[in-house]
């Protein structure tokens, strides 16, 4: 062929796909853009609103890696401290892709059955089609859907992490990666429609500003079942079972508490009046249930521990979350005063009562908390702080809770069982006795 002859034909190769999309966008412009879906509305960006969610979902993110992984692994001995950390990068791998995949599609998509819509979302977005640089979710017409999506996202990671908490030292890895698979697809994104995605809870008056019920009262009943059913650690009642580094934990504490001014602060979803209640009141409670946790503590052990005050403070984020962007400053003080003893009487008292083996208090901080927290949003919420506080009251808030703790349960108890009769639930207890380090991950720390 001669050179003319190549040159002609790679220049075709050039010209017939730019006109092709000359012609592409001819006719997109002759039909209109693309349609929207049912829960999107076309971006209208708010600028500073998105720079301050997109650092929020940074803050969130910092909650669990590596927040949580060190304030759950300097509880645990010392030879689990690496499967224990280890199980929340996992939960972070496997969370990321279901929500890709399905997860946020299920949890804020608009079905198009109105009988349905109530209770979950649509299919529409599998693997986010119909998710541009252009489109919003309605909720936050402001804020590019994409950042939407990564920002939510950190929630439903969080959220089983916490769960990991209930059975640390004594579940199979590759259980943990299936249970959370799909606890994230049938239990979390469910939930989490029902009250943020239009769902039925939402409409019945439920208020929950950054997940009393889709997070922490959702993974405190389901951490509760794991418990039960995976049974106690060896030893455990029996022989001393001690936090191998306190450290570790205040370390993670602190990014913990850095980190939710994101969850709560950030699910304002605007640098708004309301973002900067919801920050003060964020503080104050975690301070407020340290005092008291420390108070109560004093007095039955007469001594202060770090892991104990940590725990208070925990306990004072997780009590405000549903409330923050509700509440005056007055009321999130009292509802941290209030979530200090009641905190601790289920992660000590009530725990020793039962005889259950919740390992790091998921259930006694993060249920009870989330529990105290939800029920007193509907007795301090104000429409001073917010318009929406308009109505609010126990009756509807004790509703919402008792639809998420029945439906956590049987859902994690379901899906528990299906994970006994395939991967298997327990490590071997020579394998529980080595510890999980060595056991599962062929890691250990220096001794």
């Amino acid at each position: 062929m001669s050179q003319l002859g190549k040159r002609l034909i790679g220049a075709a190769g050039l010209v017939l796909p730019t006109l092709c999309l000359i012609g592409a966008g001819a006719a997109q412009a002759q039909t209109g853009a693309p349609a929207l879906l049912g829960h999107q509305a076309a971006l209208e960006l708010d600028s500073a609103g998105a720079s301050w969610l997109g650092t929020s979902t940074a803050l969130v993110l910092l909650m669990t890696l590596p927040g949580l992984a060190l304030f759950y692994g300097g509880m645990v001995r010392k030879k689990n401290v690496i499967a224990t950390i280890t199980q929340s990068v996992g939960v972070f791998a496997v969370v990321s892709l279901v929500w890709f995949i399905a997860g946020y599609s299920l949890a804020f998509g608009a079905n198009p059955s109105a009988g349905l819509q109530p209770f979950i979302g649509s299919l529409d977005m599998l693997f986010l089609n119909g998710v541009s640089l252009k489109t919003a979710n309605a909720l936050l017409p402001g804020i590019p859907e994409f950042l939407f999506i990564s920002f939510q996202m950190t929630f439903a990671i969080i959220t089983p992490a916490l769960v990991t908490g209930a059975f640390a030292e004594r579940m199979k890895y590759s259980a943990l990666l299936l249970f959370t698979a799909l606890w994230s697809l049938l239990v979390y994104a469910p939930i989490c429609h029902w009250v943020w995605g239009g769902g039925f809870l939402g409409s019945a008056g439920v208020l929950d500003f950054a997940g009393g019920a889709v997070v922490h009262v959702n993974s405190g009943v389901a951490g509760l079942v794991c418990a039960i059913v995976l049974g106690r650690r060896k030893g455990y009642g029996v022989e001393p079972i001690l936090a191998h580094n306190p450290v570790l934990t205040m370390i993670g504490a602190s990014l913990l508490l850095v980190g939710w001014i994101g969850f709560n602060a950030g699910s304002a979803g605007a640098a708004n009046d309301l973002m900067g209640v919801a920050l003060l009141n964020t503080l104050l409670a975690a301070a407020a249930a340290a005092l008291t946790w420390k108070i109560v503590e004093y007095i039955e052990k007469k001594k202060v521990s770090l892991i104990g005050m940590l725990s208070g403070v925990v306990a004072g984020l997780v009590a405000i979350t549903p409330a923050a962007g509700f509440v005056d400053p007055k009321g999130a003080v009292i509802i941290g005063l209030i979530a200090g003893p009641v905190c601790y009487a289920s992660s000590v008292w009530i725990k020793k009562l039962l005889r259950y083996d919740d390992s790091l208090d998921a259930f006694g901080i993060h249920g009870a908390g989330g529990l105290i927290g939800a029920l007193l949003t509907g007795v301090f919420a104000t429409t001073a702080i917010n318009s929406l506080s308009e109505g609010a009251n126990i009756g509807a808030q004790a509703l919402g809770l008792l639809w998420t703790i029945v439906y956590s349960a049987i859902g994690t108890l379901i899906i528990l069982m299906i994970c006994k009769f395939t991967t298997g639930l327990r490590v071997s207890e020579a394998e529980e006795a080595a510890g999980l380090d060595t056991s599962l991950h062929g890691e250990a720390l220096e001794h």
